[in-house]
């Protein structure tokens, strides 16, 4: 394979891991959506819809380990193929969350949320700008741009934060709204976790375009190089 042949290689699977993203970016979504609107048919769709994208994640894992095993990628192009791999396994992982939420909206009791849903929909748009942000800065190889999305991650945390405290409250002063508060704390759960996966794929960013190996601190929204986890 020529160098150009490699490279055009190499771009389509950038390019496969981008439209995932965008898939995985509407489930988040639309999994809230589904579930504020007690939409049952939209959440058992999105739920049988993972496993394509399961099934795409292993796709893309596979024509990158082919393509190791059949070039000689330089080192610059081993961090690229990588970050293609942990990416598409982040994405994977992000669009389980989805599901879960889907899951939730099927196992609730077709009646209105409990009121602290009404911030639901606000995080999952929080948490989608998070990882389009992050997918950006991939494509664009801009490491400033990885490295400034922790900050949004506050955002998250906060409302995540409001949300679990007004759902305790529910529960304590009147324990008949247990059960549907629960299934709440589970979605607010998944949510930020997907934000969580965001900042992994900011990581992955840094690594691919500089070399440098960094662990963004989901509390504080720094950045910790190797000599400051000693």
């Amino acid at each position: 394979m020529s160098r150009k042949s490699f490279d055009r290689e190499l771009q389509r699977l950038q390019d496969e891991v981008v439209q995932l993203g965008d898939v995985v970016e509407k489930a988040i979504v639309q999994s809230v959506n589904a579930l504020t609107d007690r939409n049952r048919q939209a959440s058992n769709r999105l739920i049988g819809a993972d496993r394509a994208i399961n099934e795409k994640r292993f796709s893309i894992e596979g024509d990158a380990l082919t393509l190791i095993a059949t070039q000689q990628p330089l080192a610059g192009d081993l961090r690229t193929i990588f970050a293609v791999v942990e990416i598409a396994n982040e994405l994977e992982r992000i669009a389980d969350y989805a599901k879960g939420i889907a899951k939730v909206s099927v196992m609730m009791p077709d009646e209105p949320l409990l009121e602290p849903g009404v911030h639901l929909p606000v995080m999952a748009a929080k948490v989608r700008d998070m990882l389009h942000r992050a997918l950006q800065a991939f494509v664009t190889q801009d490491a400033t741009l990885a490295r400034a999305i922790p900050e949004q991650d506050h955002e998250v945390d906060a409302l995540h934060n409001q949300v679990y405290r007004e759902l305790l409250a529910l529960i304590t002063g009147d324990p008949d709204t247990t059960d549907n508060a629960t299934y709440l704390l589970w979605v607010i759960h998944n949510l930020e976790r997907t934000a969580d996966r965001a900042l992994n794929i900011c990581e992955r960013v840094v690594f691919n375009v500089t070399g440098e190996i960094v662990e963004m601190d989901m509390e504080e929204g720094q950045f910790l190089g190797l000599e400051g986890l000693s």
